[in-house]
This record gives structure tokens, sequence and C-alpha cells, in this order.
């Protein structure tokens, strides 16, 4: 089948991620099927130990599963391997990773940065 794309977690291939313009420190990502324009899709995020992501509200759903470490959200709540975590529209948060984590994404929409510097 000349239409199917298989992704081997093993043979990812990592780029800054610059999904908001520019790119953030420590934070890459590989996509799978992500289209720019629309900003759907899905990708794995990959974020060094002590990576911060901007706070953001999202103006449809953002789904994502953690597939290594840990990530913590703006209100404590601490996500693990193994959690699959649905932010509704209008929902805003940031969130923050200690030890560094493997995140695979399904956003369907643009986010709005806040504080935007």
């Amino acid at each position: 089948m000349n239409k199917r794309k298989i992704t081997k977690l093993e043979h990812l291939k990592f780029k800054p991620f610059d999904k908001y313009g520019k790119s953030i420190r420590g934070w890459s990502w590989h996509k799978i099927s992500f289209d720019k324009k629309t900003n759907c899709g899905t990708y794995i995020s990959k974020l060094d130990p002590g990576t911060k992501t901007p706070p953001h509200i999202h103006t449809n759903y953002e789904e994502f599963l953690i597939l290594e470490g840990e990530l913590i959200d703006s209100d404590g709540k601490i996500f693990t391997k193994g959690d699959f975590v649905s932010y509704k529209p209008n929902s805003a948060h940031s969130s923050y990773s200690k030890k560094g984590c493997l995140i695979l994404t399904f956003m369907r929409g643009h986010n709005i940065q806040l504080n935007k510097k």
C-alpha cells in the first residue's frame, strides 16, 4: 500500500520545535502527519530535562500520550508513561519536564500563545 506510512520510534529524526515561530530550547519534534497551515496532525515531541512549554490556549482539542519520562502541567499534575491526556477547546496551560519526556501528540487546531515576548 503506497499511501501508508510507518513510523519506527527507534528511527525518529528530531528537529527543533518551531511551531510558535522560533525554536524553543530543549524541545524538538518529529512530524508524522502535520499540516502547518491548519496546525492539525500528529507528531512526537522530545523535551529535554528542564524544558518548559510556553503558556497557550487550545482553539480545538489537543491530545497526547506520554511515551517516556514525565511532564508536569501548570496546575502541578504529573503525567507519566502511559498517560493519555485530552485538552478541550479553550483550555489554557503550559508544561514543564524535570526529567525529560517523549510525547505522541494529536493536534487538532491552532494554539494561541499567551504572554508573548
